[in-house]
């Protein structure tokens, strides 16, 4: 790989740790790159690289959100716990299920968040009061900890939106809150996927543990834009995100 090719890749990584930090969705940014700079590779191989920076971008994100807000530590943190398990059940079962299963579902699911997000326009713009019942917190830990972990693992594009969206809806939070709270789950998810890549030596940690780097400095400055700048601005980049996923998911599904 040239240069040229590794500066690119480096710079997608920076903005993909962006996006990731303020909403979820910088896979749609990082992966393409990976697999057009380095057309040779295996598609597992870039799934492995991917996984390599994100998960610095998403400890970046996290630590910067926790240093600035407040979470629910209990449902955050058991959620990451059960996500490990989660998303590295999914990797295991890529090899088995193919991911084009899923796509139509996931497009349906897509389009009900950004019809949600268009007519509910005070969906996650401030806190609301919700009764917290059991119910509600054990869904607020095993949707995100095993449902979107799992898929995570299986296909990936939109995980971090998946779960902004989870969060305001069952715990009544703001969209910036949301996404410390998501944060925290996806540094799970992209370590139990990782561990399993890393096992079946899919991982090429050079280029990697560079693109971590630009990622991780992304994702600060995208947790300091989403704090600073607030909610209102965090619902427009998920919409503009959940509208690339579905533009995306759709031109690999009919195209």
């Amino acid at each position: 790989m040239g240069i040229e090719h590794v500066v690119m890749l480096l710079v997608a990584a920076l903005g993909a740790g962006w996006v990731d930090a303020v909403v979820g969705g910088g896979g749609l940014i990082q992966l393409p790159a990976l697999l057009l700079l380095n057309p040779g590779q295996p598609v597992a191989t870039a799934l492995a690289t991917n996984k390599v920076a994100s998960i610095a971008g998403t400890t970046s994100a996290a630590y910067a959100y926790l240093r600035r807000t407040k979470i629910d530590r209990t449902v955050a943190f058991t959620g990451a716990g059960l996500a490990v398990a989660g998303s590295a059940a999914g990797a295991l079962c890529a090899s088995v299920i193919s991911s084009e299963v899923f796509k139509p579902v996931i497009m349906a699911v897509l389009l009900a968040v950004a019809a949600l997000v268009v007519f509910r326009p005070s969906l996650g713009r401030e806190p609301r009061l919700v009764l917290r019942t059991r119910r509600r917190i054990a869904a607020a830990i095993l949707v995100p900890g095993l449902v979107i972990a799992f898929y995570d693992g299986i296909l990936g594009p939109g995980t971090g939106t998946f779960l902004v969206v989870v969060f305001t809806a069952l715990l009544g939070v703001d969209f910036v809150h949301a996404s410390a709270h998501a944060k925290v789950i996806n540094v799970s998810t992209n370590f139990g996927t990782l561990l399993v890549f890393a096992v079946q030596g899919h991982i090429l940690w050079a280029l990697g543990l560079a693109m971590a780097v630009a990622n991780a400095t992304g994702a600060q400055l995208g947790a300091r834009t989403a704090i600073r700048r607030g909610s209102g601005f965090v619902r427009i980049v998920l919409l503009c995100v959940v509208t690339l996923l579905v533009a995306k998911l759709g031109y690999e599904q009919f195209a």
